[in-house]
């Protein structure tokens, strides 16, 4: 086990071995703002440096400083000894470094195999030679197992799709250090698991790998070192078969894991959202059922989490409670109001809103502040006639902002300027202004440090206490089993078991979410409610 009293100074005067990339003394100054302070950091050839910290503690700005993104306030970098000076993303690829950023920068309106190829074609008599471009493509693809057809839109690909795609498009290129930030939140586990087999198969050929996740356990799996920053500072680095979760925890947050979430209330009131053999199709594939024949009851004042694997339904049941996706049969009912046909804005209205999963896609207006986008979906509170009351609107935004406690520099701040746990807390403060009386949340964590969500957490848990139904969803079974009053699991489309989180373990939780059903889709399509709308312009 590493010391946890080991200091960044003592650690970073150690002599690594085969060090491919270095940083000296670091700094990056925004304004007034210090994101890095004077820091060191190493990487070795042929390993996996697991850089782990809170949102906001730096992590992204070095890895941006190394990619060419960013430059040092002061400070240098260097390869193979040498100092070198990224003047851009396209100029570190040059020298062997690339990255794979967090929030996806794909062209959704261009093919796969466009997507991995642009800005560096492959050209035959000056010209593109688009079938060289396919033909490689499909073979990183299959190396990924993700047989995809290079000719689809990546706008037409699922969210980890797409990540697999910016994957195999920095595996295309001629790499010796590969920065991946959060490449795994959102593939499911048999894609982390390929994911995992090409790095090891990456590092073996003497690639090095800078990996960032907020999932602590992939860190301690195929990590070889872990590299802790905390408010731009290193605070702690040791070989990864010397620390565990909670020495990790520890220099992260200053506190044990046992302490992130926050003590549910378990005294629910009166049921509050009623779902009754909800049918949903999967929106990729129509002639299939993503959900099938679902019930389930939210009270007042409760938190239910709902924990499925991915393609469990999870996201497709909770958008149609939102509006999102027409019901094919079923009833929602959310106290004494009939919502199976009613539209998004309706159901708002009537006091049900949804905290989508992908928050860059479906949560956010990058081109406009932090303020607008968390006053966007009740801007009709501010409204007086022909004219928006700003005042009121602004004093509105304060007051969320600091109950979901967002660190800004203030409401005209740029949303992109914000850490992605931050920029979640926004999106969760905008579905708070519309008042809700159910507070729907899809993956609510993910890509966030612990501190974040331990932040998360208790707002929802001061919600519930409000007399709020909470219902959200998660792959994370640590989430479930401490963060919830009930636990509903899903698996194929179905709720196999409802558990008490106080008593049920991470193995009941993984076979309820792993069982074998039939296929039935014939019987739930048989009880679709012919009455029910079938198609989104329904809604």
């Amino acid at each position: 086990m590493a010391n946890p009293t080991q200091t960044a100074a003592e650690t970073a005067t150690q002599t690594l071995p085969d060090v491919v990339l270095r940083a000296r003394a670091v700094t990056k100054v925004y304004g007034g703002t210090h994101a890095l302070r004077g820091v060191d950091f190493d990487v070795r050839r042929g390993h996996v440096t697991a850089l782990i910290g809170e949102n906001g503690a730096g992590k992204s700005t070095l890895m941006k400083i190394l990619a060419g993104v960013e430059q040092p306030t002061t400070g240098t970098i260097e390869l193979d000894g040498a100092p070198v000076s990224f003047a851009s993303p396209a100029d570190a690829v040059a020298h062997g470094v690339a990255i794979i950023h967090q929030e996806l920068s794909l062209c959704p309106n261009l093919s796969i195999a466009d997507n991995i190829f642009v800005g560096r074609e492959r050209l035959r008599g000056g010209f593109v030679d688009f079938a060289r471009q396919r033909e490689a493509t499909r073979a990183l693809l299959d190396h990924l197992e993700e047989p995809l057809d290079p000719n689809t839109l990546v706008g037409d690909l699922r969210l980890g799709q797409q990540q697999l795609v910016e994957i195999a498009r920095a595996l295309s290129e001629d790499t010796r250090v590969l920065i991946m930030d959060e490449p795994t939140s959102a593939l499911s586990a048999a894609e982390v698991h390929v994911l995992f087999r090409v790095i090891r198969e990456l590092t073996a050929r003497g690639v090095s790998i800078i990996y960032i996740s907020h999932h602590l356990d992939e860190c301690l799996e195929i990590a070889d070192t872990a590299v802790i920053l905390r408010d731009g500072q290193l605070v702690a680095q040791a070989p990864m078969s010397e620390v565990d979760l909670r020495w990790i925890v520890a220099q992260m947050v200053g506190r044990d894991e046992s302490a992130l979430f926050a003590p549910m209330p378990h005294d629910p009131g009166e049921p509050l959202l009623q779902v009754d053999d909800l049918i949903v199709a999967d929106p990729d594939s129509p002639e299939r059922l993503a959900v099938r024949g679902v019930s389930l009851t939210v009270h007042a004042g409760e938190v239910v989490g709902v924990y499925g694997l991915m393609g469990a339904g999870r996201t497709e049941m909770l958008e149609a409670l939102a509006g999102r996706n027409a019901a094919l049969g079923g009833r929602i009912r959310l106290g004494d109001v009939d919502l199976t046909r009613a539209t998004v804005a309706e159901r708002i209205d009537a006091g049900l809103v949804l905290v989508p999963e992908d928050r860059q896609r479906d949560g956010l207006v990058q081109a406009l502040s932090v303020g607008r986008n968390m006053a966007l979906a009740a801007v009709d509170r501010f409204v007086r006639g022909a004219f928006l009351r700003r005042g009121q609107e602004r004093a509105a935004v304060a007051d969320v902002a600091a109950q979901v406690r967002v660190k800004t520099a203030g409401q005209d701040a740029p949303i992109g300027s914000l850490s992605g746990g931050n920029q979640q807390k926004v999106v969760i403060g905008r579905a708070l202004l519309t008042r809700p009386r159910l507070l729907v949340l899809d993956e609510p964590t993910r890509g966030i440090d612990v501190g974040a969500k331990a932040d998360i957490f208790a707002l929802m848990a001061a919600e519930a206490r409000k007399g709020i139904g909470v219902l959200f969803a998660t792959s994370e079974v640590g989430e479930v089993l401490h963060a919830c009053d009930r636990i509903l699991v899903m698996a194929r489309g179905r709720i196999t078991a409802e558990l008490d989180p106080r008593q049920a373990d991470r193995e009941q939780l993984m076979a309820a979410s792993d069982v074998t059903l039939p296929d039935d889709a014939a019987g739930a399509s048989a009880r679709i409610d012919t009455d029910a709308p079938t198609t989104p312009e329904d809604h």
